[in-house]
C-alpha cells in the first residue's frame, strides 16, 4: 500500500471511529488501551514495526501520514511512555527472538503494561551502585532487593529489572537485566503518595523472586549496555515522543494551543503579558518538536542519536515547568480555587504540583546537563575513584560474601 492509499485508509477510519474515543479521561488508562487495540486491529498501530512482531512493516512516511491525519482530532495517546517508549525498544535491541515475539505485539497493542525496576534508595542517579542481587540456582535466578520511584508498578504486568549478578566485578560490569513477572511470588508493590494526591510512583520489594534464566535480556554481567540503551530510549520517549513501531504521541496537541483557547475563553487573550508568555511557550514547544522530529528521522535512518536524547529530555522538563506556570498565570484565581463539582477544576493545580517530577524522571536535569557537557560538548568528566574496583570493595556499597 503506497503512502497516499494508507493516508486515505487512516483518514476514513478516524472519521468513522473518532466519536468512540474523543471523549476520554487522560487518567483512564483502560480507554487509551482500548483505542490502541482498535488501531492495532485496523493496521494503524505498529506502523513501522517489523511484521515478525505483528507490525505493519511500513515506512516512516506512512507513519507521518497517519500522524498528520490523527493530529486533526483529540485522541488518547497511541502508546504509554514506559511500555512502548522505553521497555519495548530496549527489548527490541537486546531481547531474544522468543522474548520479542511473545511480548512486543502485546506491549504495542496494550495487552501488557510494563515498567522499569531501576532506582534504589541508595542508587538513584548512580544506577551502577545498585545492590539488588540475582543469584543463579540451576535454570533460574533468585532476585532480592528494593526498588523505588517505579512508575505505574501497581498497574503493570512485567518489568525490566536491573540486578547485580557478580559483585566481584567493577560496579558497571557485574549487572544483568531480567524480565520480571510482577505477579510472581515474592514481589511486593507499595504506592508512594505524591503532593498531587496520586500514587504515580511505587516502592517494589523483591524477596527471593524466581526468574527463569531465559528471561535475562542480553548477556550476563553486560546489563550496563542494555541499561544505557534503555536510558537513551527513556530520554527520547519523554523528550522526542519516540516509541516502538510508531507508538509515540507526536500528534498530541501542545499545551500552548490549549492555553490560547483558555485565554480567549477567559478574556485575557488581549493582555500583553499573557500574549508574551504564550508566544514564549509556543516557540519552546516548536523548537522541541523540531528537535524531536530530527531525532526520530535519525533513528529511522540508522544514525545513532546517543546522548542527544538528554537535550530533548532536559528541554521537556523545562517546558513542563514553563507550561504549568503559564496555565496558572492565565487562569489566575481559578487555578487556586474551584467548584468542587467541576471535574476539571483541579487540572491546572495538579499540573503545577506534578511538573517538578519531569525534572527528576528519566534522570534529573542536573544529570542531563552533566551528560550534555561530557558526551555532547566534550567537556572533561568528573573523577570516579570507584569505577574500576570490585563492587564488594566499595565502602558505601558493601556486599556480603
Amino acid at each position: 500500500m503506497d503512502v497516499e492509499q494508507f493516508r486515505i485508509k487512516a483518514r476514513n477510519w478516524l472519521a468513522e471511529h473518532v466519536e468512540e474515543f474523543s471523549d476520554f479521561d487522560p487518567a483512564d488508562l483502560t480507554a487509551g488501551r482500548e483505542f490502541r487495540r482498535a488501531l492495532w486491529d485496523a493496521g494503524l498501530l505498529g506502523i513501522t514495526l517489523d511484521r515478525a512482531y505483528g507490525g505493519a512493516g511500513l515506512t516512516d512516511d506512512h507513519q507521518r501520514a497517519f500522524d498528520e491525519e490523527a493530529s486533526k482530532y483529540s485522541l488518547p495517546p497511541m502508546g504509554e511512555a514506559v511500555t512502548t517508549g522505553i521497555c519495548a525498544p530496549t527489548l527490541l535491541d537486546f531481547g531474544t527472538e522468543e522474548q520479542k515475539k511473545r511480548h512486543i505485539p502485546r506491549m504495542v497493542r496494550g495487552d501488557e503494561v510494563w515498567t522499569q525496576l531501576l532506582s534504589e534508595p541508595g542508587a538513584g542517579s548512580d544506577l551502577a551502585g545498585l545492590q539488588t542481587r540475582a543469584v543463579r540456582d540451576g535454570d533460574e535466578y533468585a532476585i532480592t532487593g528494593q526498588k523505588v520511584w517505579t512508575s505505574g508498578a501497581m498497574d503493570s504486568d512485567f518489568a525490566l529489572c536491573m540486578a547485580r549478578t557478580d559483585p566481584d566485578l567493577p560496579k558497571h560490569k557485574g549487572l544483568s537485566m531480567f524480565i520480571v513477572d510482577l505477579k510472581a511470588p515474592g514481589v511486593d508493590i507499595r504506592p508512594l503518595r505524591q503532593m498531587t494526591g496520586d500514587a504515580h510512583f511505587n516502592e517494589v520489594f523483591l524477596d527471593d523472586v524466581k526468574v527463569a534464566a531465559d528471561q535475562m535480556v542480553g548477556a550476563e554481567n553486560e546489563g550496563w549496555r542494555a541499561l544505557t540503551a534503555m536510558l537513551t530510549h527513556e530520554r527520547l520517549a519523554l523528550g522526542a515522543g519516540t516509541g516502538a513501531g510508531g507508538s509515540g504521541s507526536g500528534w498530541t496537541r501542545p499545551a500552548s494551543a490549549r492555553f490560547i483557547d483558555t485565554a480567549r475563553r477567559l478574556g485575557s487573550s488581549s493582555d500583553a503579558n499573557v500574549r508574551q508568555e504564550l508566544v514564549k511557550l509556543y516557540i519552546a514547544e516548536r523548537i522541541l518538536a523540531f528537535v524531536g522530529q530530527k531525532m526520530r528521522d535519525e533513528i529511522a535512518a540508522g544514525i545513532p542519536v546517543g546522548s542527544k536524547g538528554s537535550v530533548a529530555k532536559l528541554a521537556t522538563a523545562l517546558i513542563s515547568r514553563q507550561s504549568a506556570s503559564v496555565g496558572m498565570a492565565i487562569s489566575g484565581a481559578a487555578s487556586q480555587a474551584w467548584d468542587a463539582a467541576d471535574p476539571a477544576g483541579a487540572v491546572l493545580a495538579t499540573a503545577m504540583c506534578f511538573s517538578p517530577m519531569t525534572a527528576i524522571a528519566g534522570g534529573t536535569s542536573e544529570i542531563q546537563r552533566n551528560t550534555i557537557g561530557e558526551r555532547v560538548l566534550g567537556l572533561p568528566k568528573e573523577p570516579q575513584t570507584d569505577r574500576d574496583i570490585p563492587f564488594r570493595d566499595i565502602l558505601q556499597n558493601p556486599v556480603k560474601k
